[in-house]
């Protein structure tokens, strides 16, 4: 085959022309041609052709996942000019040693202006200077993963709020040392925020959401699993103030989170589509029944594992109002019966749930498996693990036949990775 430096026989009426294809094309024309491909692979395969369409795929390329020093960036960074997105993420399985440095987040910040998301969870190494040039040199910056990064504090983060004001997406889970004094700078600097996760930050109090919402009030996803010292007050803070945008609020094992949390979030936050409050002890059914009726169709994943107060009447109220329900756990919710389950598939009513974990309910039997089967064609995974009256036997014996498609979890260690939900 021809390469793309030899000449093309054209036919015209004064006979034939030799041209070549990169005299022909401009760099906005290879351009233009890359961006009708759609695969990945395909782009890469471009870029084979020669070193000239290796340039233009180069600086067209928007993603990159890289393990790479100080020195190898540089370069990276001169060959992927206009990239967008740059995961430099590390996990507990997948490491090296000495891992992102605050070097490499200097050479970062110098070397990608464009970058808009930018993705360091597990680098351990990395510091508040390491923040620092980020804050300085990425004021494009929309999206920041820090997640299990230990050594960071306020100091750090606060140089990211002030430098890049458009951040939309900002992951702190497992940065212990971050208190509220970041979320009054959060506040102060970055009102576009969407979402926030700041899972095991045990250091966050009801006075640093309070303060977050003063200028955050756009945010859809808040995460603050784990955080032991969020209680009612931070919650219907967040509630009042980001009521129409709030989508997803994780509180599990927050213990000081009542009925009243669930009541403002029911007054508020009628949009609300996720809701974990696993761990949560003092809810009550009152709370639930009242979020079940104010968020009816928009509620879709449910997760109150713990909740030892819930029973069979807000079971069937979720059930009765919420349609669109896909995920619900109620794990240890030992009061639960099997008459919870006696509105699934009434009245004509659509079950579109694919996720139920009723692990260690003790009062429900193959009277509620017998439901499911015949109601919940969607089912993809059920969780019935120490649940004494349901056993694989027993399903077998009452002639019980799943959907094909679910994963049905009769045995196995309570503590086994929550996957589903």
């Amino acid at each position: 085959m021809a390469s793309v430096d030899s000449p093309l026989e054209l036919g015209s009426d004064s006979g034939v022309v030799s041209v070549c294809i990169n005299d022909i094309l401009t760099d906005d024309e290879l351009r233009s041609i890359l961006d009708k491909i759609g695969r990945d692979k395909d782009k890469e395969i471009f870029g084979l052709v020669c070193k000239r369409w290796l340039r233009v795929q180069s600086n067209e390329r928007k993603k990159l996942s890289a393990r790479a020093g100080p020195h190898l960036l540089r370069k990276m960074a001169s060959r992927f000019s206009r990239l967008l997105e740059l995961d430099l993420s590390q996990s507990t399985s997948r490491s090296f040693y000495p891992g992102v440095t605050d070097s490499d987040l200097t050479v970062v910040a110098n070397g990608f202006q464009y970058l808009i998301v930018l993705n360091l969870q597990y680098c351990k190494s990395i510091s508040d200077s390491g923040l620092a040039a980020i804050g300085s040199g990425l004021s494009k910056l929309q999206s920041l993963d820090v997640s299990y990064c230990r050594k960071l504090t306020d100091k750090g983060f606060s140089a990211v709020a002030e430098g890049c004001r458009d951040i939309r997406n900002l992951n702190l889970a497992g940065c212990k040392l971050v208190t509220d004094g970041l979320l009054k700078t959060l506040s102060k600097n970055c009102h576009s925020l969407e979402e926030l996760g700041l899972h095991g930050c045990t250091n966050i109090t009801d006075s640093g959401l309070r303060e977050l919402v003063k200028g955050c009030q756009k945010i859809e996803i808040l995460d603050v699993n784990k955080c032991s010292n969020v209680g009612d007050v931070g919650v219907s803070s967040v509630s009042k103030a980001c009521s129409s945008s709030l989508k997803t609020f994780k509180l599990l094992d927050c213990y000081k989170i009542k009925d009243d949390s669930i009541l403002s979030l029911a007054e508020f936050c009628n949009n609300l589509e996720t809701l974990i409050i696993g761990g949560c002890r003092d809810i009550s059914d009152e709370s639930i029944q009242k979020l079940a009726l104010a968020c009816k169709s928009n509620l879709r994943t449910l997760r109150m594992d713990w909740c030892l107060n819930i029973t069979d009447s807000s079971l069937s109220c979720i059930f009765t109002h919420c349609s669109n329900l896909e995920a619900l756990d109620i794990g240890c919710c030992e009061e639960v019966t099997d008459a919870a389950f006696h509105s699934l598939g009434s009245d004509g009513i659509e079950v579109n749930l694919k996720v139920l974990k009723i692990s260690n309910c003790p009062k429900i039997t193959l009277a509620t498996i017998s439901i499911l089967v015949d109601s919940c064609n969607s089912l993809e995974y059920l969780d019935v693990r120490s649940c004494p009256h349901i056993t694989k036997a027993g399903c077998d014996e009452a002639g019980l036949q799943f959907p094909a498609s679910c994963k049905v979890n009769f045995a196995g260690s309570l503590c086994e990775p929550d996957l589903y939900l």
